[in-house]
């Protein structure tokens, strides 16, 4: 308290250093103790500091000291376990410590409103240890990041007000299952972003302060929240129509909806209520009132793609003949709807079917869902609908003569038709004009049996074939002698690797699937890159029913199962469960399948099949023995592994880079990502590693441009300007590879909250590691024991780690360089067998130095790094001098 007194310019009144503190003015001490329980120092124009030993009164109870021009950092409240109410709003407080609130869990009311000075902070993840907060007051206090999601462990919080910040992000979905009633997000600097479909769940709400961020899509249905007086949703991006719900709120006094795209008839509110709509909605008319019913049913068409603000900007008006995008006209009545290739997402609305003059329905390439309304096949006019490269299933539609429907790319159209004959043919196919009938009836019927035989005799002598000729190739590889090349005699073709029977190298797994499935095999496609639908009588046969004793792990979408098969090959079954399959559930396992079979690399993790079966959804893996990286970096004890080595843990990190750079730069489409971590990094019995969990994968923009997309992951291995914007570029994969490279070198998590605040974010602290030398020894994983040797193999790992995690992306290398600086330190392939001395190799140069050779010799860029079985495109120089004509990269495969 003499601290506290000294510190403070002028003096509160009433206290002086010659009498005792108990008696100084607004002081009140347990009588008991003689213990300080309360200060109340507000509104003195008071300046100064807190000292920063204030946490030694341990019987403190109440702090008030708002309202002055206190500055200077924020002492530590760590552990004072009877503190219950803190006001320090209204000073110049300069820096916020990390422990701040760590253990204090009598907590009730918080209070740091209007401090500006505070350098940039966020909520610490420790708040959720004060489970009895009531309120919390932080507006114009320089937190930023995304807004924790633990707000359902505070079952009292009523009062949240964090307006004026720097928070982006979305609204977490912990707010569907608090108690607030005072929501207060407004005027966010950068601006929080996507949805308010949370607040339909908050049931208490009273007053909702939204305005002035980046809100979108449509307004929800606040049918429940019945108690809201006070709705502010201006100056944001929604679109969509206003719900009845929201005009028939019956305590709603006050509402604000301007500089929005809202579609739609113009709201009409009840006598006395106080509305602002401004100038910038959409809405079809100027008063209230029904709109046009072709507006009407392309405003509901809109609202199966989510109201994209495309459309929102350029539907304009009660007459969508009057310059409308995507939309022509005969005369008064819509005839063409052009939605092909607008990134669209969501699902086709039936809302089509109100369009009765539409001839054309483009509606191709864009990421639409679910499955195609049967209310389509009754339109009238219709003569073309095209549908291609979505990711939609259900029934195969069938359309009257005449219509041309065009459905190529939907692997799982048609995969849950009651029929033998539903599906048309498989998804990759496109059915012609005459009435795309897709029951197979009388078409069927027209097929003689000679000619199926035909086709089954040539299918059948085509494949022996290629294994044959698989086969001598390989037999050949195996004993072709690393040294010239001869020209074959008599071709200048060459045998190209081929997956045959979709097995990619897993000899008979998807064949013995296929063989077991029940059925109509017609029905059953092989997919680009070997993928196969597998019936669920056969996934519940090799897994034993989906038995308890053959889990392997669970995941965010249900349950991983260990199976094997006739032969014994094991598999590893994703189970996706019914329950968590809503759209994103949905999304994250189509996106498998779309990446899985455009990527083949040694260093992904193969999928062999799929199944759908009704409202499940199940994907088919190859099986890795030896569990996730992270069982053994953190697990391991308990699970009984051995340690692993340095020389296990640089080369685990080797393969995942190589896997990476392959996504990123070496596929026939560049992908990112999004949720590389150590749970997500498989490794087989010869602890060789693989990248899994393609759920969040997204298609890597050109150059250096990012893509929006929604913010998923893992906290942790975020980078900060993903976790800030939620746009993303394959920089973000190098962020999160540098932690694991952290993680490796550590032994530690990523996020470890048993650690002091100042060291349970990884690379935080490792970064002041880096400072020097000798503090990376102490921050090694102390069970390595390293030799000299091998520390400066682990301080050239760290020296990546902290590049790969550099604050902005572009200070970040490329997973190329990450495999150029990790090749060299692991142990480098040599001959093991004497070469003849005319081969023109120097058998004591290690391969890449003849390599770097060769790249001198031809003026290469880059070094053929990597000699996995690929089929697409990999790193391989020119081809050196000397070598025959008829040499290329598949020889070198």
């Amino acid at each position: 308290m003499s601290k506290l007194l000294a510190a403070l310019s002028p003096a509160p009144s009433g206290w002086s250093s010659d009498k005792s503190f108990c008696s100084w003015t607004d002081v009140n001490c347990d009588k008991s103790s003689a213990t300080v329980v309360s200060i109340n120092i507000d509104s003195q124009s008071l300046s100064g500091s807190l000292p920063s030993d204030l946490n030694q009164l341990s019987n403190l109870k109440t702090l008030s000291v708002q309202k002055n021009s206190l500055s200077g950092p924020l002492p530590s409240f760590a552990n004072m376990t009877k503190l219950a109410e803190i006001y320090l709003d209204n000073n110049q407080f300069t820096s916020v410590p990390q422990d701040f609130l760590l253990g204090v869990p009598s907590l009730q009311s918080f209070s740091i409103n209007e401090n500006g000075k505070l350098s940039p902070w966020q909520i610490p993840l420790h708040l959720t240890e004060s489970g009895n907060l009531g309120t919390i007051l932080a507006s114009n206090a320089s937190i930023f990041g995304v807004i924790p999601d633990f707000f359902d462990a505070f079952p009292n919080l009523q009062d949240l007000r964090l307006s004026y910040n720097n928070f982006t992000g979305s609204l977490p979905a912990s707010f569907g299952g608090s108690e607030i009633r005072n929501l207060w997000l407004n005027n966010q600097f950068q601006g929080l972003s996507g949805t308010i479909d949370v607040i339909e769940n908050m049931t208490q709400l009273s007053q909702v302060w939204l305005h002035a961020n980046s809100f979108s899509g449509p307004i929800p249905d606040l049918s429940k929240c019945e108690n809201i007086f006070d709705l502010q949703l201006r100056d944001n991006q929604f679109t969509g129509v206003i719900p009845d719900s929201v005009m028939r709120l019956p305590k709603l006094v006050n509402i604000t909806l301007q500089n929005n795209k809202l579609q739609g008839p113009m709201p009409h509110f009840k006598d006395g209520v106080k509305v602002q709509l401004g100038t910038t909605n959409s809405f079809c008319q100027s008063t209230p009132g029904p709109c046009d019913p072709q507006v009407a049913a392309l405003v509901e068409v809109a609202g199966g793609f989510g109201y994209p603000m495309t459309l929102a900007e350029s539907w304009i008006g009660n007459d969508p003949c009057k310059g409308w995008s995507y939309i022509s006209c005969d005369g008064k009545n819509v005839a063409v709807a052009t939605f092909g290739k607008r990134q669209f997402s969501g699902f086709i609305s039936p809302a089509f079917a109100n369009l009765t003059s539409l001839r054309t329905l483009l509606l191709n390439d864009n990421n639409l869902t679910g499955s195609i309304p049967e209310t389509l096949t009754t339109l009238p006019k219709l003569q073309a609908i095209d549908v291609t490269n979505n990711n939609l299933s259900g029934p195969m539609p069938v359309f009257r003569s005449g219509v041309k429907f065009t459905y190529g790319g939907n692997l799982l159209l048609g995969k849950n038709s009651s029929d033998g004959g539903g599906s048309g043919g498989s998804p990759g196919s496109n059915s012609s004009s005459d009435g795309g009938n897709t029951s197979g009836g009388s078409k069927k019927s027209t097929v003689s049996a000679g000619m199926i035989v035909g086709v089954v005799i040539s299918v059948v002598v085509f494949v022996l074939v290629v294994l044959f000729v698989s086969y001598k190739c390989y037999i050949k590889r195996r004993h072709k002698r690393f040294g010239r090349v001869e020209t074959p005699e008599g071709s200048n073709q060459m045998v190209k690797p081929s997956v045959v029977n979709g097995t990619n190298g897993y000899a008979g797994v998807p064949s013995e699937l296929q063989s077991q499935s029940s059925g109509d095999h017609s029905e059953m496609p092989v997919f680009e890159g070997g993928n196969v639908a597998i019936s669920i009588q056969v996934l519940r046969q090799v897994t034993n029913n989906f038995s308890e004793e053959n889990i392997l792990g669970r995941g965010g979408f249900g349950v991983v199962y260990k199976g094997e098969l006739h032969d014994g090959t094991k598999i590893a079954v994703k189970r996706m469960e019914s329950g968590a399959m809503g759209t994103k559930g949905m999304n994250e396992f189509q996106a498998e399948i779309a990446v899985l079979t455009k990527v083949r690399h040694r260093h992904l993790v193969a999928l062999l099949g799929f199944c759908v079966n009704g409202n499940e959804r199940l994907l088919v893996y190859e099986y890795m023995p030896q569990g996730t990286l992270s069982q053994h970096l953190f697990e391991w004890q308990e699970l009984g592994y051995p340690l692993l080595t340095w020389k296990q843990r640089v080369t685990i990190t080797l393969d995942v880079a190589r896997g990476v750079e392959y996504l990123h730069s070496l596929a026939q489409q560049s992908f990112i990502h999004r949720d590389l971590k150590p749970s997500n990094i498989l490794l087989g019995d010869d602890m060789r590693a693989k990248v899994a969990d393609f759920g969040l994968v997204r298609n890597a923009p050109d150059g250096k441009y990012s893509v929006e997309t929604r913010l998923a992951g893992t906290f942790g291995y975020l980078a900060p300007e993903y976790a800030a914007t939620g746009r993303v570029t394959t920089k973000v994969d190098v962020y999160a590879f540098g932690v694991v490279l952290m993680e490796i070198i550590t032994g530690r998590k990523a996020l470890d909250e048993t650690m002091p605040d100042e060291r349970s974010h990884l690379v935080t602290w490792f970064r002041r590691v880096l400072i020097n030398k000798d503090n990376l020894r102490k921050a090694i994983d102390q069970t390595l024991d390293p030799d000299e040797e091998t520390f400066e193999s682990i301080a050239k790992v760290a020296e990546l780690a902290g590049h790969c995690t550099a604050r902005e992306p572009f200070q970040r290398p490329d997973m190329g360089h990450a495999v150029n600086v990790l090749a060299p330190l692991v142990e480098l392939w040599k001959p093991t067998r004497n070469e003849d001395e005319d081969s023109g190799i120097d058998l004591h140069m290690s391969l890449p130095q003849i390599l770097q050779r060769w790249q001198a010799d031809e003026g290469t860029s880059r070094m053929f790094d990597d000699f996995s079985y690929s089929q697409t495109q990999s790193s391989i120089p020119s081809k050196p001098s000397g070598f025959a004509d008829s040499f290329n990269s598949t020889d070198c495969r």
